[in-house]
């Protein structure tokens, strides 16, 4: 199976959608097609053996549209193309609105009295209205007669109708108004009726397209972002080529303030990188040899080669943008529901347009026919379900936009529905609520290690402090050991001590390290290590290294020719923003628990430090069992089922983030966590989950009352268009208005959802 994503033209309304996947759907060899009226594309998963490129041109243009399946989706050629049609409609609308102006100069009754008698001519209204119908609105003629012509009926239909009855009653009235005479009705035209309901529909959609490019501009940020060209050095000699031109495994100097054209290793040099705009993250990263930098993010500071790794759509930020575009295509089971009732919304209008005309006819007041047209007409125009179609689909693309300037990306929009439902968030702890790797939290040297080292005989000059000495030992000695608890201590004294030579540095495998370093025997390393050395501990520190163990941290013992000197406690500490993100999540009636593999000890002081209750901790938990006991709490355990987030990073929580109803992987973790999950923190920030759960009730209270808008407005003003003020109040609906309002609902509907651009999250 393939999927494929391809722009179509001629697209107005929600109706539009459901005949597009219907035709879609039904090309031998496509498994599934969505429609989305807000991007103008179609995602069409497909048996490459069974279905070609010309198959979907050939279903599109059966029902009246055109695919556009050459067109790469961010090319000059698209914006373009999109510029061209703007302009297009631009003068459509300014000529019909122009002459549909005159018209109505000519014909209303108090406003006819000073305009020319030229224009008060029937046959020169004739010939100012039929270019707009057969020209300006031949848009219209074309969907309307390929749907009928496939058995549909969409917004283009009802406009076709009202507008071609206005214009054909006029002209008839225009070339025949001796047989209307006959009948006993004043032979006026209403060519005013015709041309300015086109000209306003027209303008709707003008404004709807100009809103519409607003609500992708996430995207053209993303894409801005990357760098035109990239200083290669090939052949020893540096070169400036495009971008598209970097190949895998080029080097590549990047000097301070340059965008660094693509991700790649730090070969040579060092400097700080700002990514903010790729993760969020304000401060610059400091960058050294062997690190990993991200194309599109700005160095900052120093000089450095990198080497190419990922490029083109490999790159973090083709992905990105790839996530949040599929993201913006996708539909929500809300919008599904909206698109169904749009449907059968059309054929219930021509139906209730029918009754209209009917009832107005057989009970209305002289002259009945007129009566009865004019209200049909205003029922079809005031009908048009373009505001249903893009309540969803507008909020759903500036949420996940919104989402990815935040550095949180949304996989689907399903996902960003299902978010505001979370009632329960599991998280893991390593590397999660944790940092994911071991750091010294304490350490401690015997209070009386003045005497004590008058017995150790040390090669200590007179000038150096003797803790700093000490400190300058165990770094020196741990500097030749790649164990992670060793990393953690050279990280933790590469500020405090100077490097002494080591002879004989040997690792004792689970136990430790022993060498002499500067002359001095050191050994560091467990209890067990002391012991099997013959070291007396000292009683001082040996308290504390209770202490350190109830705290679930882990104990390195450190003594110097023969003496029990130091003790260092390490551990997996909890990220900053663990604690917060806890008790926001409280705050809001979400609940927190921890899962890991670690024993009950160390999980309960890490969930005690992040605020999470005893109760909540689920700990010696295999790496297989994590997706169960996801399951499980899904299922509610027979106490209710939840709507469940879990929260990880590695390779083992791929199964738990696919089967949680929101999977929300770190952006530090792995592709596989990554690719499993719904939702992705670029950022790395904890508290990104409260605001990405934020951002889905934004959204959906932004899509509701995008909803309750456009089907409000059609179950209040279709009864006013059919006429049922008028005999309470003798009030009836103009169908210029009813296009006016038409128009209107849907750019308030866009510009609504373009409000969200400004929520605070």
């Amino acid at each position: 199976m393939k999927t494929k994503s391809f722009a179509i033209s001629g697209m107005h309304c929600a109706s539009c959608v459901r005949v597009l996947e219907r035709a879609l759907s039904k090309v031998a060899g496509v498994d599934s097609a969505t429609v989305n009226l807000a991007t103008e594309k179609a995602h069409v998963t497909y048996d490459e053996s069974q279905v070609n490129d010309d198959n979907l041109k050939e279903a599109v243009a059966k029902v009246g549209y055109k695919a556009l399946l050459g067109e790469n989706g961010h090319s000059d050629e698209k914006d373009i193309r999109k510029k061209k049609e703007l302009k297009e409609l631009g003068i459509k609308v300014l000529v019909s609105l122009a002459i549909g102006g005159l018209l109505f100069w000519a014909s209303f009754p108090t406003l006819m009295e000073t305009a020319p008698s030229l224009l008060k001519d029937s046959l020169i209204q004739l010939l100012l209205a039929t270019p707009i119908q057969f020209w300006a609105g031949f848009s219209f003629y074309q969907a309307a007669f390929s749907s009928l012509k496939n058995r549909n009926a969409n917004m283009d239909t009802l406009v076709v109708i009202g507008t071609t009855v206005a214009f054909g009653y006029s002209a008839f009235v225009t070339l025949y108004p001796e047989i209307i005479q006959g009948l006993g009705i004043d032979p006026l035209p209403y060519f005013d009726t015709a041309v300015v309901i086109i000209g306003l529909i027209l303008l709707g959609r003008f404004l709807e397209a100009k809103a519409k490019l607003g609500t992708s501009d996430a995207i053209k940020k993303l894409l801005s972002l990357q760098a035109k060209t990239a200083r290669v050095v090939r052949d020893g000699k540096e070169m400036d080529i495009p971008i598209n031109q970097v190949i895998v495994g080029d080097q590549i100097l990047v000097r301070p303030g340059e965008k660094i054209p693509v991700d790649g290793k730090v070969l040579k040099g060092e400097s700080a990188v700002d990514e903010s705009m790729v993760t969020g993250e304000s401060i610059p990263v400091e960058k050294y040899p062997g690190d990993l930098v991200v194309g599109a993010t700005i160095n900052s500071t120093g000089t450095f080669t990198m080497q190419a790794t990922k490029v083109g759509s490999e790159t973090v930020l083709s992905q990105i943008i790839a996530l949040v575009e599929k993201a913006q295509g996708s539909k929500a089971p809300i919008q599904r529901l909206a698109d169904t009732i749009s449907s059968y919304f059309v054929p219930v209008v021509l139906m209730l347009a029918i009754a209209t005309f009917v009832v107005w006819y057989v009970f209305g007041p002289t002259p009945a026919f007129l009566f009865a047209m004019l209200n049909t007409v205003a029922v079809l125009i005031i009908a048009c379900p373009c505001a249903m179609g893009l309540a969803t689909p507008t909020a759903i693309m500036v949420g996940t936009g919104k989402g990815a300037e935040h550095g949180i990306l949304i996989k689907d929009a399903e996902s960003l529905e299902i978010a505001h439902k979370i009632t329960t968030i599991v998280f893991d702890k390593t590397g999660t609520l944790t940092l994911g790797k071991p750091k010294v939290t304490d350490s401690s040297v015997m209070e009386n290690i003045d005497e004590v080292a008058k017995t150790l005989t040390l090669h200590i000059t007179p000038q150096t402090p003797l803790e700093q000495y000490i400190f300058s030992l165990i770094f020196s000695l741990e500097k030749h050991s790649e164990h992670a608890l060793s990393t953690a201590i050279t990280s933790y004294l590469q500020e405090k001590t100077k490097e002494l030579p080591v002879e004989g540095a040997r690792a004792i495998a689970g136990l430790g390290i022993v060498g002499t370093v500067n002359h001095e025997k050191v050994i560091i390393g467990t209890k067990k290590l002391m012991e099997k050395e013959k070291i007396i501990l000292c009683s001082e520190l040996e308290k504390k290294a209770q202490l350190f163990a109830q705290e679930a941290k882990t104990l390195a013992y450190i003594a110097v020719n023969g003496k029990h000197v130091a003790l260092f406690a390490i551990a997996d500490t909890l990220k900053d923003s663990a604690r917060e993100t806890i008790s926001e999540l409280l705050k809001i009636g979400i609940s927190s628990y921890m899962i890991t593999g670690d024993n009950k000890q160390t999980a309960k002081a890490i969930a005690d430090q992040a605020g999470i209750p005893n109760e909540n901790v689920i700990a010696e938990v295999l790496p297989q069992e994590k997706e169960k006991i996801v399951r499980e709490f899904k299922e509610g355990n027979g106490k209710g089922r939840k709507t469940l987030a879990f929260v990880g990073d590695g390779i083992n929580d791929a199964p738990a983030l696919a089967s949680a109803n929101v999977g929300i992987a770190m952006g530090t973790g792995t592709d596989v966590a990554i690719e499993a999950a719904n939702i992705t923190l670029m950022n790395k920030d904890l508290r990104s989950v409260v605001t990405a759960i934020r951002l889905s009730k934004k959204t959906m209270r932004t899509i509701k009352l995008n909803l309750f808008w456009a089907f409000g407005y059609n179950v209040i003003l279709i009864p006013v268009a059919m006429g049922v003020l008028y005999p309470f109040f003798g009030l009836l609906l103009n169908p210029i208005l009813a296009s006016l309002a038409m128009a209107t609902s849907s750019i308030s509907v866009v510009t609504n959802s373009l409000l969200l651009k400004r929520a605070k999250l």
